[in-house]
């Protein structure tokens, strides 16, 4: 039996899920130590990423894996 008998489209959509929670849980480590050192300018920077650019890919993201898990479920 093969050990990688994933297609590629899953890998390639669960490396992508674990780059992106990885980037969401360095903002929040950021938001928090801007709060705790009371650095408050980088908090709208932060909600602007967060709103103009993770928003769209998390739900790009969230469709990607919903196709790959459809497919995977077909094989």
């Amino acid at each position: 039996m093969d050990t990688n008998q994933d297609t590629l489209l899953f890998r390639f959509a669960s490396k992508s899920l674990k780059y992106f929670l990885l980037v969401l849980f360095c903002i929040a480590i950021a938001y928090v130590l801007s709060t705790g050192l009371g650095i408050l300018q980088i908090i709208p920077i932060l909600l602007y990423l967060l709103q103009q650019l993770l928003l769209p890919l998390g739900i790009i993201l969230l469709c990607l894996m919903t196709i790959a898990v459809i497919f995977e479920s077909l094989r």
